[in-house]
């Protein structure tokens, strides 16, 4: 962007500006006021609203602010008669056809329409024909329409083909017979969607789970973060009467600009159901509810009676940095280094090669800006909707985006190139890649074939450029190799690396020592992971946020190996499952519930206070574990407020960077080389965790798992299988019967069956070799 200013005139006042940049764009950052309704500076410029024009001198008529270049010596006047007269015609015809029911609009109280109609409305309406009605539509679970208040101003439009990526909202008719909605009868899916509703400047579209819960002066905002993945998206939070109502976005430019994802948006009402609201206890295979000075006696003389090396705990990759910190400083109080949030991860071969502190690799707004950009084992759309934007920034802007995947999965932007392979040659698509980069192939035997030479030439020649691994790539039984070969390329290409995470604090983790090889960024440690953690290596463990079977990566394993521990379970939501394995149940604040802090994926520190008190007597995870350090006679446990343990963490870490650099240690062999039929694993967006499992409006998108598994289209017919025939997937020594959907963009002698759902509890890791037969 050029450096040089030009100088106008506005209202009188001198205001810099560059060559070309729109008007309007100058006002808002000098403080002054031009109506508008249509504009939006993420967005195209329409220029159909007409309601921020202005007089220009010498121009013959008024001019919107919104679509006129600023050029050397422009005198601007926003507030003369003639503009004043534009903006009020304008108003006029706004309210023409718009119907007066405010105290029945949702948007009431928050309504642009309303303030500027304040401003530059008349007292008095002239009109007396009949107003036009709109058939309003039925366009998700997520969003209620009253298209007869629109005015056209086509946010909404805009906002699907330039940010969401899907054009699923459209303008049909002229003039007054204009209409906005779908173009066939079909729910809005974008994984964005939700942000139209913050964009309509009227109340023609609104949020259908809040609808008429309050009016907007009946709310209190508080701050937030989001807590489902690594991006951090800034939140605010609206409460009546101490219940969450309501969740928007809160701008942050350096994180997710003003947009937030439907999940970030909508997981609050997973806050209102299944809910754990006392302490509960097992006595003689029965439970009973409690109080908490029982319950946290136990829990402390469980812990304490332990010995060290059998003491564990597995920790929700989303908790807090501080619920992290006190549960590290709690096991090894005692001795222990039985700590690891990885919960999801099932190859742990890497660990001595780990970076000091894992990230992204580059932060969000410099994604925006790669020439290049290989996404492996990764559907970031869905796993990470607000960087897949920053992908999709980067392409619009003439990057080139590639991928290496096990389904060709459906992303909004066009792919420079796409390998679609079984999840047991990936290891050897990415040693293609590196071969034809010249670069260590980490053992492997590859070829580079045209479709890796396409690949290395795109990332070697990119001035910038990121290789992204996603979730189904950390869950994949070769990780540890796909990790090597990953940095491996990344260094011969000369661009940046990193992985997606788990959670929304997968940083923060490593920050707080959350993992049983590392105390600290840099100080190693002897604990025992996950894995080794449920296969019989404790005999008491912590369970910190996560649900069994749906939260790890073998959901037959972590129940079996949880059953034969004693379970000091902090939970927030009540479910089978965890009254199975539990033996000590503690209620605790889910999001919204308890203050803390976010480490992201580019190493923002992002802290939040508590918006409303936990249900019930629920407590704040972090007071919990404060109380347990306690009474189990540890010292350092006299924190009074959660900041003072995030001040204390930092304090002792002193001057910290993100740092993707490998060890130099071998490269571990592969060592996921089925010879029949292979699962497709991966957990799908709205089943990442208790809050998105257990919300309403979520679970009854397109997007969440419809209970059926996807069978490649050449496996389907060699097996004489249709839409809605029934299969059995035999995994080891269990299965499952379920119906089939036939998808061809799953890759050859393939099923693609995620974790994290009732269907594949009974199953083990999400990549395996399996047996499909059909009923």
């Amino acid at each position: 962007m050029s450096d040089e200013k030009i100088t106008i005139e506005v209202d009188g006042q001198p205001l810099e500006a560059r060559p070309g940049q729109m008007l309007i764009e100058v006002t808002d950052a000098a403080g002054i006021t031009v109506p508008r309704f249509c504009y939006h500076k993420h967005l195209s410029v329409a220029a159909n609203c007409r309601m921020c024009l202005v007089e220009v001198e010498k121009a013959p008529k008024p001019l919107p602010a919104c679509a006129t270049p600023c050029t050397d010596g422009m005198k601007v006047y926003t507030r003369s008669p003639l503009a004043r007269a534009a903006q009020k015609g304008t108003m006029e015809f706004l309210l023409i056809n718009h119907p007066l029911d405010c105290p029945i609009c949702d948007q009431g109280g928050e309504c642009e329409l309303q303030d500027v109609a304040m401003g530059f409305g008349g007292d008095v309406s002239r009109y007396n024909e009949g107003k036009r009605v709109v058939r309003d539509e039925d366009i998700g679970p997520l969003i209620a329409t009253d298209m007869t208040r629109c005015i056209h101003c086509t946010r909404c439009v805009r906002f699907g083909s330039e940010i969401a990526g899907l054009r699923e909202l459209g303008a049909t008719g002229r003039g007054e017979h204009m209409r906005i909605g779908v173009f066939v009868e079909h729910s809005v899916s974008s994984e964005l969607s939700g942000n139209i509703i913050d964009l309509c400047p009227v109340g023609a579209l609104t949020s259908k789970p809040f609808r008429f819960k309050a009016r907007a002066w009946e709310l209190i905002q508080r701050e937030g973060i989001a807590p489902h993945d690594g991006v951090g998206s800034n939140l605010h939070l609206h409460l009546r009467r101490g219940q969450l109502l309501r969740v928007v976005s809160c701008e942050n430019e350096a994180v997710n600009q003003t947009w937030i994802s439907d999940r970030d948006r909508y997981s609050y009402k997973g806050l209102e159901v299944d809910r754990l609201t006392r302490p509960l206890l097992r006595e003689n295979g029965q439970w009973r509810e409690v109080d908490w000075d029982q319950a946290l006696q136990v829990a402390a003389q469980a812990l304490k009676r332990t010995e060290p090396g059998r003491l564990g705990a597995m920790v929700s990759p989303s908790a807090t940095l501080e619920e992290m910190a006190l549960a590290a400083a709690l096991v090894r109080g005692l001795g222990s280094d039985n700590i690891d949030y990885r919960l999801r991860q099932c190859d742990f071969r890497g660990d001595a090669a780990d970076p000091v502190l894992p990230w992204l690799g580059r932060r969000f707004a410099d994604i925006a800006t790669n020439e290049a950009t290989l996404l492996v084992g990764s559907w970031l759309r869905k796993d990470q909707p607000l960087l897949n934007h920053r992908v999709r920034e980067s392409w619009k802007r003439g990057g080139v985006v590639m991928t290496i995947n096990p389904v060709d999965y459906d992303f909004n932007y066009e792919r420079e190139v796409d390998v679609v392979c079984k999840p047991s040659e990936l290891a050897t698509e990415l040693a293609g890649v590196a071969a034809a980069l010249g670069a260590d192939t980490a053992g492997l035997a590859a070829e580079a074939d045209q479709a890796h030479q396409a690949i290395a030439e795109q990332l070697k020649q990119a001035g910038q450029g990121s290789l992204i691994l996603g979730s189904q790539a950390l869950m994949h039984p070769d990780f540890a190799l796909l990790r090597r070969l990953a940095a491996n390329i990344a260094e011969a290409a000369g661009i940046d690396w990193g992985a997606v995470g788990f959670g929304a604090n997968d940083t923060g983790a490593w920050l707080a020592g959350a993992v049983p090889h590392r105390r600290a960024p840099g100080e190693s440690a002897g604990g025992a992971n996950v894995a080794a953690m449920l296969d019989g290596g404790c005999d008491t463990v912590l369970l910190l946020g996560a649900e069994p079977e749906l939260d790890f990566a073998d959901p037959a394993a972590s129940r079996a190996g949880l059953e034969q521990a004693f379970v000091v379970a902090l939970g927030t939501h009540d479910s089978e499952t965890l009254r199975a394995v539990a033996d000590v149940i503690l209620p605790i604040g889910a999001f919204a519930e308890t203050s803390g802090t976010f480490v992201n994926l580019q190493g923002d520190v992002q802290s939040f206070a508590g918006a409303m008190p936990p249900p019930g007597e629920a407590r704040p995870a972090w007071k919990v574990l404060r109380v347990l350090g306690n009474l189990v006679d540890l010292d350092g446990f006299d924190y009074t407020d959660s900041a003072e343990v995030r001040d204390e963490l930092l304090g002792r870490l002193g001057d910290w960077r993100p740092d993707n650099r490998l060890a130099d240690t071998a490269a571990p062999a592969r060592q996921f080389a089925p010879s029949g039929t292979e699962r497709i694993g991966g957990v799908p967006m709205y089943s990442v965790d208790a809050l998105s499992r257990h919300s309403a409006p979520l679970q009854a998108t397109p997007d969440t798992w419809d209970g059926r598994v996807r069978i490649a289209l050449g496996l389907a017919e060699r097996l004489g299988l249709e839409d809605e025939a029934r299969v059995r997937i035999t995994q080891g020594e269990t299965s499952v019967e379920l119906p089939v959907v036939i998808d061809d963009c799953v890759a050859g002698d393939c099923i693609w069956l995620p974790t994290g759902v009732p269907e594949s509890t009974a199953l083990g890791c999400g990549f395996a070799e399996v047996s499909v037969e059909k009923i």
